[in-house]
């Protein structure tokens, strides 16, 4: 646990006890502070209470004696109106921050140089966040991983020099981290995204300027228009700038070429990292994501032979692009997480040969969109409620099966991609949510993943 000493003998408020609520609360409180803490959800103050935590009634509370509001990041601050206790805050004339501003405070008057990389964008965070901490692991270096990326950035080991923080930050975190100043900050994309939580899309990119506007380097991804004008304006601002793209060159930063990224920087030689055989990293939305490690991890000083170590060597997220098993010639791929269409298409667009799992409780648009990557399908096993409009979708263009349950959809596919005698995939990557038969993406997931192992001559990959 990190505790927040910079509020040390000072009194504060804090709404929402959930993960990183709760954390937040102890870190507060083992640092000095006093804390008032409420939540609407009557469990998670009964859970606050038996761990330690002050709660009561903050509409009730004299906000006169409060220093600040510490707010959970999903509460809304703006849109589409404010809660209740940032109205009080504001009328009281007091701060609303979040555990991200608190973590920055505490490394700037602690450890101000402990190396800090601060990763957000709309799309890929997770997965650039993992593999730039993979990295700095394997090269032997402290790393810290938290965030947005499931680990409350309260419990990290306190700063230190040596330490080095790698942090996903979501747009809500951001806007409640008013000095956020990463060594190294991080913006892969932008496309719209949480726009009932910010009003606009134009206020949804400043919000996530702000991560690299801080930033002693910028790292900014130019493959979209919010982004590239992010950059453009960022360079006129004289900030330490590094272009990355999975499209085209650029003249200082990191590019895609095939399946190696290449840095380039004026005056000098071209160095290059290879992203073949690396099965975690397939897919060009991988390669940014994979050039925005290059570029950070080199900005806080790991060699060309530690970052390709890394690099050969990362395992990938759970359900994300996982593989699991190969049985003969075929490949298992778990991309649970594609709950909707547009996160589906970067798995249909890595491999040429797919014998596809597909289906759930359906989302507003259905596959229609996935069209150009249909002929990358040698069959759709179809699943859930969504089957037979997906069916309807397929039409006569694509051999498919309404399988049903996920269990029968992996041993039809596992038995038609196996007969082939080719090198096949079978990949689930359901274009769907997972409420009409798992609790969520991760049960499905597993769900897929003990299918799969119980297979006939299956080999796993990695670990559980």
């Amino acid at each position: 646990m990190i505790p927040a000493t910079v509020f040390a003998g000072r009194t504060l408020a804090l709404f929402g006890l959930g993960g990183s609520g709760l954390a937040t609360a102890k870190a507060l409180q083992e640092g000095g502070a006093s804390v008032l803490a409420f939540d609407d959800n009557p469990d998670s103050v009964a859970r606050a209470d038996s761990e330690g935590v002050t709660t009561g009634s903050l509409r009730e509370a004299d906000w006169s004696g409060f220093d600040a509001l510490v707010l959970s990041p999903g509460v809304p601050l703006t849109h589409p109106k404010p809660h209740w206790t940032v109205d009080l805050a504001h009328a009281a004339g007091i701060p609303v921050i979040g555990d991200v501003e608190l973590f920055s405070r505490e490394r700037e008057r602690h450890a101000p140089l402990a190396p800090f990389i601060a990763i957000t964008g709309t799309n890929g965070k997770s997965t650039t966040t993992a593999l730039i901490a993979h990295c700095l692991t394997s090269a032997g270096r402290d790393t810290q991983l938290g965030g947005n990326i499931g680990v409350a950035v309260m419990t990290l080991d306190p700063p230190a020099e040596h330490r080095h923080y790698v942090v996903e930050c979501s747009s809500y975190q951001i806007d409640l981290a008013p000095t956020l100043r990463p060594t190294v900050g991080i913006l892969l994309n932008l496309s719209p995204d949480h726009l009932d939580r910010h009003g606009t899309m134009e206020d949804y990119a400043a919000i996530k300027a702000r991560l690299v506007r801080g930033s002693r380097t910028a790292i900014v991804g130019v493959d979209d228009d919010h982004s590239r004008a992010i950059a453009d304006w960022l360079t006129v601002d004289n900030h330490r700038i590094l272009r990355i793209s999975q499209n085209e060159p650029v003249s200082d930063g990191v590019f895609l070429d095939g399946r190696m990224l290449i840095r380039r920087q004026p005056g000098c030689a071209d160095r290059l990292f290879s992203l073949e055989g690396i099965g975690s990293l397939r897919g060009r939305h991988n390669g940014q994501n994979a050039a925005a490690a290059v570029a950070a991890l080199e900005s806080v000083g790991l060699s060309d032979a530690e970052i390709q170590n890394g690099l050969n060597t990362f395992p990938g997220l759970a359900h994300r692009m996982e593989q699991v098993a190969t049985a003969g010639r075929v490949l298992f791929v778990n991309d649970s997480k594609a709950t909707n269409a547009e996160a589906a298409a970067p798995a249909l667009a890595s491999f040429e040969r797919i014998h596809w799992i597909a289906g759930g409780l359906p989302k507003e648009g259905g596959i229609a969109s996935l069209e150009p990557f249909f002929g990358r399908i040698a069959k759709a096993y179809l699943i859930g409620e969504a089957a037979p409009a997906f069916a309807a979708t397929l039409g006569e263009r694509i051999p498919y099966e309404i399988s049903g349950s996920l269990d029968v959809a992996v041993s039809h596919a596992a038995r038609d991609a196996g007969a082939t005698g080719e090198d096949e995939v079978v990949l689930l990557s359901p274009a769907c949510a997972s409420f009409d038969q798992f609790r969520n993406f991760e049960k499905r997931g597993e769900a897929f993943r003990d299918a799969v192992r119980s297979l006939d001559g299956a080999m796993p990959i990695g670990k559980e």
